[in-house]
Parts: C-alpha cells; structure tokens; sequence
C-alpha cells in the first residue's frame, strides 16, 4: 500500500486512533489484526474499483485515417529527423540540468548543512561560562573564576553558594535553574547515545550535576520538631535594596562587593517547588550509575512533592504572586501558572518511581492546567508553560508502557500532542516570518527560544512514531509525515545557525558571522589586564561600540524581531542576551537531531527501552 493509501485508509478512522498502520505489529496500542481487516475493507468500499472506474470518451472520428505521404528523398530526410531528434535530447537535457541545480541549490539551503557536533559543544560551553561559585579549573571558559562565594551565607545564612548565573546579569533565579536542569536531564535521558557518540555526555552531565547541587540547596524541608514550615529560596542578587546592584551595576561576578540579597518563598509557591521536583526527578535519572547521589536526588523530590500537593489547594499559587517569593522576578520571569508544573513534576516522578499515584496526579492535574491554559501561552514550551512538554511525556508513557490506569487518562495528552505537531507544521495554524521561523508568540519577542523548543518537541516526537513503526500521525483533517517533523525541527534549528535573511548565527562563536556585542557583564570586559572594574567603572564597557573582549562562545541570543530585524547593540538587550533557559531548549533540539550514534550505545530507542529502571 502506498503512502498516500494508508493516509486515506487511515482517515477513515482517525478520531479513535489518529495513527498511520504500517506494520502488522506496530505497538500494544495499535488496533488488532481483525480490527484493520475491518478498516481495510471499508476503505475497498470507499476506493474506486479498479475495473469500472476508467470510462474513455466516445471518439466521434474515425480511429483510422489514410494519409497519401510521398518522400522525394530520403537522404534529407533522415538528416530531418536527425535534427528533431537531437533537437528533443538537447532540450530535456537542458531541462534536466535546470531541475538538478535547482534541488542542488535547495538542498543546500534547506538541508542539515549544520556541523551539528560543533553547535552542541558551542552550546553547552555556554554553561560552563555561567557557572557561579568555586569555578572548576579545568573549565574550558578562561576569562571566569571563583564568584559569589558569600551567597547567602550573610543573609539566610544558608550556603546557596553555587548555580548558574541566569543571563548577562549577575543574578541566580532558581524558576530558570530548575528548567534548564530538568530540560537538559531530558536531552540526555532520550539521546544518551548521541552524547556518548561525539564526546559530550560527560560535558553535559557535568552541567547538570553543576545545577543539580545547587538544587539541592534552594529548599529547606519542614521539620515537625522545630515546628518549622517549607522554605524555598527563588532568587539570590538583586535589583533593589542600595544603589550598587546586581541591575545598576555593569562588572563582572568576580569583582561583586555589594550585597546579594535573597527571595525568600513558603508552600505556596507551588510552580516554584513544581519545577523543582521535575529537575531532581529526571536528573536523578541521569545519573543512575550514581546510586547513592541518583536516590538523594528522588529522595528530595518526592518530600518536596508531599509537602507541596498535602497544601489546602486553596494555598496553592503562583510564586511570583508573594512579594517575599517573586517580587523582583515578575519583571524577568512572571509566572502565569502553576498546575503546569505540578502535572510536569508528577509526570517526572513517576518516570523516575513508576509510583502509579504520581502518574494519576500528573494526569488529573494535566486537565485540570489545561482547561486553565492561556491563550497567550497555548502550544508553546518555555520556561513558564510547561503542559506541551508534560503532554509528550505522557503521550510516551501510553505508547511504551502499561502504568495501568485507564488509556483515557492518557489520550487527552496524545489528542493534544498530535494536535501540538499540527500547529508546528502547518501554516493555517502558526505564522512564520517571510526567512521561515516560527512565530508562536507574536506579542513576546524574541522569538528563537520558542523555535528551538517546538524543534526539539517534533523531532522527539517524530522518534517516538517512528520507533512505533507508524510512518505519520493526524489532527483533525491534517495529516503529517516522519520527515515534515524532521524537516521543520530543522528548518528552526538552520535558522538559527545562519539560514535566515541576516545570514547571521545567532550563537555566538559559530559560522563566519555571529553577534559581537554580547549583553553580557563577563564577556564584555576586559579580564587579563589585573584590574577589577567598580560598579560604576565597568559602564565604559557597556557603552563601548567595540566587540565584546571575550566571545561567549555557543550563547544563543535573543534573535531578531518579527520582521527579522537584528540590532548587534550591547544596549539592546532584547536582541543580544542570552539566557540559560534559552540555551537548554537550543541544546535538546541540536541533540534530537544529531545523527543518530555510529556506535551501538543507547539511542532514543533503546532509552524507551530502558526506562524501566526507577525507584520504589
């Protein structure tokens, strides 16, 4: 049966499956043997017969006609069809030719022409620049050191020392930490292979394990004895409290002297405590050879869970609603939810447990987020909206595995995940800039984070499908194939990397031009020369018009407006930020669509295998 065949015999029963058949055993959630016969023999029913369905026309002229042709000399007219035919070979050759450089030409421009190895070292190094504490130094990022080794211990005293600074500011949020450790453990869990295979899983295992500890840091449990509640600590640095701040100040982190103040959140803050515990469930998975630091990890997330869904839901809210917890971080990172989280925290939990209750959670609470879903955040995974990437993971769960609840629990996450590909693909559903990326927050710019994460979701996704031995999927009346997901995944990804009308790679350090003027405190000023820069000595640099001294290699900037206008301005910050929550989204789809491993180490198709291994 061709392709188009089994979309058509597919479409006759896409609202109960929504999946395209191509082998007789693809997994336990296909329709059995029987049931196909059934659907086949509808389609016969529906097919034109192949014996009735050609009528030709009545030819009302004689199918015979005798013509008197008389050839006075041959000779001529040999060399006559001599020229004709050459005439015919010269002019399809000549077609030919056309046709070829043009699929030439397309396929460079269009195709995986990305040194996709290269980008994933780039990216992760990034990391390493943003590390804050007792700096490793075999770090591959020479112009950082030891910084904020006082954090917290002069205001909480607590040791919060450690982390990732969040972008190019001196400030630690934990929202954003908690993402990007949850989001990379993700990358590795389902990629682990292609890690291994171009020398990158222990690079990025040490990134995650960087703001793993520092997770473990953030939350202090109740204790019943001392009569104590929750605490959990959001952000270390600031932007209020005296005149020299994390804000007003332009220095590197090395040379802070003022204060760092820190937020202080209880319970309440449930989207907080929710990506918390999804960080510390699929880390724990990362580092299962690690038994000991693999079960302290799933030992904290399922106390931090307790605490926070035993809460009154009357109790429950959004962190950044408490003064005390958010107050600063409304202007950088508002939450605009919290049942995301708790469903994304439930869902990593079971997967690291296989404790059905998490997952019943999870699906409960998946509904209850998606009913409350705003429409300004529908279908878009970032740091504030989870319930795409939750609806994934839960669509893996029913594809892979038998939790045992009923599959209805679970096909409102299928429905929604096959509906999610059909608003990356397709343009009646999503907008595009005229250079092809995808517009999925029009009002909220920049735009690449969101691009990255949708590349990373379809090209997961299409994995998933593929290892079903399915060749598609379908919403509503849309029907897409295993290579749009893969060629819009890469589409994004390309843009990103220098296909687009700026012809710029918006990660720093890649291809021939790239942003010079990083926002970013560390990599504009000057390291080498001995001297630390004040508070107010360190402007001259960000008022320079000179490149940045360092280059930031493998940040991924904030990108360019809907109009794909890009300022390469220090001052824009809009344009020439990075952020750790970006980048994490930018690894996780350069990573899904790396070729697959040369060697036989795990691939995202034996780690669907091998995800059986959890914690009771």
């Amino acid at each position: 049966m061709s392709p188009t065949e089994q979309f058509s015999a597919f479409e006759t029963d896409k609202h109960s499956e929504g999946y395209i058949h191509t082998v007789s055993e693809g997994s336990r959630l296909l329709p059995s043997a029987s049931r196909w016969n059934s659907i086949n023999h509808d389609y016969n029913q529906l097919a034109p017969n192949s014996s009735t369905a050609y009528h030709p026309i009545p030819f009302s002229y004689s199918k015979s006609i005798d013509f008197n042709l008389v050839i006075p000399d041959k000779k001529h007219f040999y060399r006559f069809i001599f020229i004709v035919v050459s005439i015919i070979f010269l002019v399809t050759a000549a077609i030919l030719l056309v046709h070829f450089l043009s699929q030439v030409h397309k396929h460079r421009h269009q195709g995986p022409s990305a040194n996709l190895k290269l980008a994933i070292n780039q990216a992760l190094t990034f990391f390493d620049a943003q590390k804050s504490g007792h700096y490793p130094k075999n770090s591959p990022v020479k112009f950082r050191g030891d910084s904020g080794l006082e954090d917290g211990l002069n205001t909480t005293h607590e040791d919060l020392i450690g982390g990732f600074y969040d972008s190019g500011n001196n400030i630690k949020f934990t929202f954003t930490t908690a993402y990007t450790v949850t989001l990379l453990s993700w990358s590795v869990i389902e990629y682990q292979g292609k890690y291994d295979d171009i020398g990158e899983l222990d690079h990025v295992r040490d990134i995650i394990r960087w703001g793993s500890d520092y997770l473990l840091k953030v939350f202090v449990l109740p204790n019943v004895t001392a009569k104590t509640t929750l605490v959990l600590y959001s952000q270390v640095g600031s932007t209020i409290g005296s005149e020299h701040n994390d804000i007003t100040c332009w220095q590197r982190p090395e040379d802070m002297t003022y204060p760092r103040l820190v937020s202080q959140c209880n319970s309440s803050a449930s989207d907080l405590a929710g990506e918390l515990i999804a960080a510390l469930s699929a880390a724990s998975l990362v580092f299962q050879e690690d038994k000991d630091y693999s079960a302290r990890l799933i030992k904290a997330a399922k106390n931090l869970f307790d605490v926070v869904t035993t809460e009154d839901p009357s109790w429950q809210g959004k962190y950044t609603t408490d003064d005390a917890c958010g107050k600063e971080a409304r202007m950088f990172y508002n939450s605009s939810g919290y049942q995301d989280e708790l469903a994304w925290a439930g869902t990593w939990l079971y997967i690291a447990t296989r404790n059905t209750s998490y997952l019943q959670f999870a699906t409960h609470t998946f509904k209850l987020a998606k009913n409350n879903e705003t429409d300004l955040d529908r279908g878009v995974f970032y740091w504030n909206n989870k319930l795409s990437a939750a609806g994934v993971l839960l669509s893996r769960i029913l594809y892979f595995q038998d939790p045992g609840l009923s599959h209805d629990d679970l096909m409102l996450s299928s429905n929604l995940t096959r509906s999610l590909m059909c608003s990356f693909l397709f343009n009646k559903y999503s907008i595009r800039t005229p250079g092809g990326l995808i517009i999925l927050k029009p009002e909220d710019e920049p735009l690449l984070q969101y691009a990255a994460t949708s590349s990373f979701l379809s090209k997961l996704y299409g994995d998933y499908l593929d290892h079903q031995k399915l060749s598609g999927a379908s919403c509503d009346t849309d029907v897409y194939s295993l290579q749009m997901l893969h060629d819009f995944a890469t589409s994004q990804v390309n843009y990103i990397l220098g296909q687009n009308p700026m012809k710029m790679s918006y990660m720093v350090g890649y291809g021939d031009k790239f942003p010079l003027q990083v926002h970013h405190r560390s990599a504009s000023i000057p390291w080498d020369d001995g001297k630390p820069y004040g508070c107010d000595g360190g402007k001259i640099w960000l008022s320079s018009k000179n490149p940045n001294p360092q280059v930031l290699l493998g940040a991924m900037v904030g990108g360019p407006d809907l109009h794909e206008n890009f300022m390469d301005d220090r001052n824009q910050s809009r344009f020439t930020e990075p952020t750790i929550a970006s980048n994490a989204g930018l690894v996780a789809a350069l990573i899904a669509l790396q070729d697959p491993p040369l060697s036989d180490s795990k691939d995202v198709k034996d780690s669907i295998l091998g995800w059986n291994n959890g914690y009771d």
